[in-house]
């Protein structure tokens, strides 16, 4: 038993020496894993000091034998809601439900140590091998029992909301802590809980936080960029160029050289794929030209900004203002013949965040329309690759705006009280570095 301590020790130390160097987005679900990670390294410390230990009570001091495995009832407790907290962050990430069960699982814990540090150790000796009995190893028992029942509620009331790979791998973990759970329990001296929790670890780590997998995603999203860029819309090009070509006919050449500056602009600034995040300035410059050659066409359209002079320098992802605004002006718009306002603002929340809001004066969402884009970006994760022409701007938006800013930043809509849609872009206050 004690070489396979040894082993799994050296397993999860691998994946450590993997896992903590690699690039990914500081996410509270990340951070939760990287504590759950090195926990469980301690953990098979004292698990294994223990599994010599107890099997060595007439060599082994008391006092020692007693705080390693105070220590490894602890380190176990910990590990435990550790794996619950990863869980509840997922399920909180896939379902927009807050966790509910925290403070409860947080007292839990507090009691359960409390009591692994102030009960007696007691040990069962028999032929086949010593182990710890007593009131302490019931509370590691209840403490197991007791978390991992609440990722299976979590894991069962949000079955259909949750991803199928993620529901797997949730799964897969209790399936296994549970499965060896019950083989400790019908046989107390094959002492193989250090066995349970490797494997969960590695569950987690290899179906959900795996480097590879990161950058694949990573991968994906700037291949999903260039398919958004690649995607102008051709009456948006036809149209511009046929209203180029008669005003070259009505009045000369200066209004004409000044509508291909806007659109040259428009192509040079959009096709800046390599930088996935840009100065504020910069995307706004691109939305300029873009309304410009939108004002030129529609001149009973009306655009604004309203940006805060300090917000200029603050980084954003790249390409996410004009697919919003184009967005309010097909949809919302349209159906006023381009008559109307579109108003872009950016202001310092309390918070310390920015907020970007595209404001529009159009017709507002269509019935059911507004529940339905709500659910497409609470649910980005798992929207299809195909989408209609009028989601994929939007979803493309919100899946860069997660992935390059974290979790906790992203796009919402509001409908406006005298009519029309305001779209809300939080981001976080990141400034070029000189």
């Amino acid at each position: 038993m004690l070489r396979m301590e040894i082993a799994l020790f050296l397993i999860l130390a691998f994946v450590a020496y993997i896992y903590f160097p690699a690039r990914r987005e500081r996410t509270p679900l990340h951070q939760t894993f990287s504590v759950l990670l090195l926990t469980v390294l301690v953990h098979l410390v004292f698990d294994g000091a223990t599994l010599y230990t107890v099997n060595h009570l007439d060599t082994v001091p008391p006092l020692v034998n007693s705080l390693l495995h105070r220590a490894f009832i602890a380190t176990m407790l910990l590990v435990v809601y550790l794996f619950y907290r990863y869980i509840a962050i997922l399920v909180e990430e896939e379902t927009g439900t807050p966790r509910r069960f925290d403070l409860a699982a947080k007292c839990f814990l507090g009691a359960a140590e409390l009591a692994a540090l102030v009960l007696p150790v007691r040990y069962a000796i028999t032929p086949e091998g010593n182990y710890s009995t007593g009131m302490q190893a019931n509370v590691c028992y209840g403490g197991v029992a007791f978390y991992l029942l609440l990722c299976a509620g979590l894991l069962i009331a949000n079955w259909k909301q949750i991803d199928r790979k993620k529901r797997f791998a949730i799964g897969a973990a209790l399936l296994i802590e549970f499965t060896v759970c019950a083989l400790q329990g019908l046989h107390h001296t094959w002492l193989i809980s250090g066995m349970g929790i490797t494997l969960m670890t590695l569950s987690f780590y290899l179906t959900l936080e795996n480097p590879d997998i990161l950058r694949s995603e990573l991968t994906e999203q700037k291949m999903s960029m260039l398919y958004l860029k690649s995607q102008v819309n051709p009456h948006f090009l036809y149209n511009t160029l046929d209203a180029i070509r008669i005003q070259a006919q009505l009045d000369g050449d200066k209004r004409v050289a000044d509508l291909l500056m806007r659109l040259v602009d428009f192509f040079r600034r959009s096709v800046k794929v390599n930088q996935p995040m840009v100065p504020l300035d910069d995307e706004l410059e691109l939305l300029e030209a873009y309304l410009d050659l939108m004002c030129y066409r529609y001149p009973q359209l009306e655009c604004r900004c309203d940006i805060a002079p300090e917000l200029y320098d603050v980084l954003v992802p790249n390409f996410i203002l004009q697919p919003i605004v184009e967005n309010s002006l097909l949809h919302g718009l349209k159906n006023k013949g381009y008559r109307g306002q579109v108003t872009v603002a950016a202001q310092k929340r309390p918070d310390g965040a920015m907020e970007i809001t595209v404001r529009d004066t159009g017709s507002g969402f269509a019935p059911g329309k507004k529940a339905e884009i709500d659910q497409m970006l609470l649910h980005y994760a798992r929207q299809p690759s195909k989408l209609d022409g009028n989601s994929i701007g939007v979803l493309n938006v919100q899946k860069r705006i997660k992935l390059l800013c974290g979790r906790a930043y992203g796009l919402s809509y509001t409908e406006n009280d005298t009519g029309g849609v305001t779209a809300h872009l939080l981001l976080p206050i990141q400034e070029v570095t000189p």
